[in-house]
């Protein structure tokens, strides 16, 4: 059965339980201006598990989903230490909740990682067939760890979740052609340079919440999940990677600056990665001998974290890091459009000197994509006509400041694109 002393902590967070409205509890845990993201998510015979950094909003579409259904929900709140003790046994666990719901009702376990065999926990309850829905959030890096990947081997859907996509937030703007082009600029002038984590884009000083941000989570989540034994330089390592977006990695080089090895800064850079906190872009390789196949480019997966970091928060046509700073934002909208697990973004550089911003295989089909933060005047470069004949894309785009009509070379067609238009594109291929 329960303990009394958990029952008190479930009962606290659940008042509906003892006759309140359900409907009205939801409203509590939603914010008063909503976003709607562009995952659905369902829970039948597998647990709904929402990955990603913290503040991306993963509780908050699982509370709006439940809150679309009106029906009840039994929130577990698994940061509680009384919570964390009474949830070992999967079946001491189903005993206790069926004394109090009934099954088919939906079970949200919130920051499902704080337990300590969280994997094989909801294993337990997956295979006992509960009828339950079951909904879990995890740490951006709960799914990666080798005991839960096995553990939850066709018994979760994981979905990631990352910060808002200009699509995400621009979809509800109305109006003529003009009014629409007009917000949806200012709409991208505000994710290019303070990013998309929802309580930074509703915040009326981002850049406070940014320091936050960083602070909070980014630093401090870091140091304690990886157990740093050096903060400053590991802080050194994010600074020195936010200075070079869309570059080369060079390990030796930021091994001297931080005053740490080269093993050190590599270690350090992929706890970021697993982090969601940037990417490393690896060249792509498709049998030419003509490719260089060296070190990875590095982008982070939000400009506005990117910004905090270096280069601040100047008007995007003062900066100088203007070309850099849209091509990070020109990964991160493609990063956001495909299943990591499935697909794949790099660069392309061959011997010779020649260079493609992105390459991306989705659903088996390659695209390429290059990135001017000034007019092409609807020509495209010599290196991306040489991507073109070599490997054949079905498509090719070339992101700048204005829309040309499309043309073709061979049996690949050329897009000009203005950076607003590629949220579009990219939720379409």
């Amino acid at each position: 059965m329960i303990p009394e002393y958990v029952l008190r902590v479930i009962l606290l967070d659940n008042p509906w339980l003892e006759g309140g409205d359900p409907v009205n509890w939801y409203s509590g845990f939603l914010p008063d201006y909503y976003i709607p993201r562009s995952l659905t998510l369902t829970a039948d015979n597998k647990v709904c598990l929402v990955v990603g950094p913290r503040q991306a909003g993963k509780s908050t579409l699982i509370w709006k989903t439940l809150s679309e259904v009106k029906e009840p929900c039994l929130y577990i709140n698994c940061e509680e230490p009384a919570i964390r003790e009474w949830l070992v046994s999967p079946a001491e666990f189903i005993a206790g909740l069926k004394t109090m719901v009934s099954p088919g009702t939906a079970v949200f376990f919130d920051e499902i990682q704080q337990l300590n065999e969280a994997g094989l926990f909801l294993k337990g309850l997956v295979d006992r067939r509960t009828g339950y829905k079951l909904y879990a959030t995890g740490s951006s890096v709960f799914d990666l760890e080798a005991a839960t990947r096995e553990s939850l081997a066709g018994r979760a859907d994981r979905h990631l979740l990352l910060p808002l996509s200009l699509n995400e937030i621009s979809r509800e703007i109305k109006g003529a052609q003009a009014v629409v082009a007009r917000k949806k600029s200012f709409l991208l002038e505000k994710l290019l340079i303070y990013g998309g984590y929802p309580p930074v884009y509703t915040a009326e000083q981002p850049e406070q919440e940014l320091i936050g941000l960083v602070e909070a989570f980014v630093i401090r989540d870091a140091s304690d999940r990886f157990r740093i034994k050096r903060p400053a330089a590991f802080r050194k390592i994010m600074e020195l990677s936010a200075s070079q977006i869309g570059s080369l990695c060079n390990y030796s080089e930021w091994a001297n600056v931080a005053g740490i090895s080269s093993d050190t800064v590599k270690e350090y850079a992929g706890m970021l990665e697993d982090s969601h906190i940037l990417r490393f872009v690896r060249p792509f390789v498709g049998g030419k001998r003509a490719e260089i196949t060296s070190s990875p480019k590095i982008y982070f997966l939000d400009n506005g974290i990117r910004n905090q970091m270096f280069g601040g928060f100047l008007k995007f046509a003062s900066r100088t890091d203007r070309g850099a700073l849209q091509e990070n934002f020109i990964f991160t909208e493609l990063y956001k459009s495909i299943n990591p697990l499935l697909d794949s973004i790099r660069y392309w550089r061959s011997k010779s000197g020649a260079e493609v911003d992105f390459v991306v295989e989705k659903k088996g089909v390659v695209t390429a994509w290059e990135v001017k933060a000034g007019d092409c005047r609807g020509k495209i470069t010599r290196s991306s006509r040489s991507f073109i004949e070599a490997y054949h894309p079905s498509d090719f785009y070339v992101v700048n400041q204005k829309k040309y009509p499309e043309k073709k070379i061979g049996e690949t067609i050329v897009h000009f694109l203005s950076p607003e238009e590629v949220s579009t594109v990219v939720n379409l291929t």
